[in-house]
């Protein structure tokens, strides 16, 4: 399912949980793995081709051999888990990270970008995090990338990735229909069993017990009439519950219920002609336990130039 993977890390000092979670993936699907660094540099404009030494802290400029050796120090450091496999590539390269990893992305017809939120390194780096945000990057693949992108926030047991309960969060949108239809397909690659999770936003006063219940039951049927007629043959479950905060209930679910995959649409929604993700997808990715896949339907994904 996943013949080409795609991963990015901005780590040189060990094997990240992302690059070790994305080469358990390729194992599982015997697919090509693709590891890129991305030289991140101080200027936000032109010039990135000046860089941070990795050993000294000091400015450099991103020469051939300074590649090079970057790229040496990174297959030393994931080697022991990577060559035993050995259908790996690694590129290190200087540029906009987003940029770099598209570009990689689409040249190789990727099927499955592997990342992690930013790494919170903003002091030694020089550059900009905003606390409680997955990252500029992150959000820049999601938005553009014609493939999904799995998040992972900490070291995955490779048990966990046999993913034999997928969650797939429903809102009703079509770009929630297109994680439906993608999270019932990996579904059927792992034989998972699958729960249709929707939340059903309850704010203080706004129902009666009654309402509360006939919302309640209608939301169970759209979500049973999914289940019948795009998840076939498959165990799937429906599951309604009412809440404030989407992400909160939605990690309390996944949690509860020991689930090992959630995938959500990406929500890209457009306000003020610019392109956000929704913010239940970005809270999720943040800090859910298990591998977050997010799906952005093709016609919202925002176009590589913008």
């Amino acid at each position: 399912m996943f013949s080409r993977i795609l991963t990015a890390t901005d780590l040189l000092e060990a094997c990240d949980a992302v690059v070790l979670t994305a080469l358990e993936m390729a194992r599982q699907n015997e697919a090509q793995l693709f590891i890129l660094h991305v030289l991140e540099s101080r200027y936000s404009g032109h010039h990135r081709e000046f860089v941070v030494d990795f050993e000294t802290g000091e400015e450099t400029v991103a020469t051939a051999e300074y590649i090079q050796k970057v790229k040496d120090v990174l297959d030393e450091k994931c080697g022991g888990a990577l060559k035993p496999y050995g259908k790996y590539e690694i590129r290190v390269r200087a540029g906009f990270p987003w940029m770099e990893i598209l570009r990689w992305a689409r040249k190789e017809n990727v099927k499955l970008v592997v990342m992690g939120p930013h790494a919170g390194k903003a002091e030694e780096k020089g550059v900009a995090r905003t606390v409680n945000k997955i990252g500029s990057t992150l959000e820049a693949v999601i938005m553009r990338a014609r493939c999904p992108v799995m998040v992972v926030n900490q070291f995955i047991p490779k048990e966990k990735l046999n993913f034999k309960k997928i969650m797939v969060c429903m809102g009703f949108s079509k770009t929630c229909q297109y994680a439906f239809e993608f999270a019932a397909k990996v579904a059927k690659r792992y034989q998972s069993e699958l729960y249709v999770f929707h939340m059903l936003p309850v704010p203080m006063g706004y129902y009666t017990q009654s309402e509360l219940e006939r919302a309640r039951e209608e939301k169970r049927k759209q979500l049973d009439a999914l289940c019948q007629e795009g998840a076939a043959g498959l165990k799937c479950k429906s599951v309604v519950w009412e809440g404030t905060l989407p992400y909160v209930e939605i990690l309390k679910y996944a949690r509860e219920n020991d689930v090992d995959l959630i995938v959500m649409g990406s929500h890209t929604k457009e306000k003020d002609k610019k392109w956000y993700i929704g913010s239940a997808v970005e809270q999720v990715s943040l800090r859910a336990a298990s591998p977050v896949m997010v799906v952005t339907h093709p016609e919202a994904v925002v176009k590589f130039e913008e």
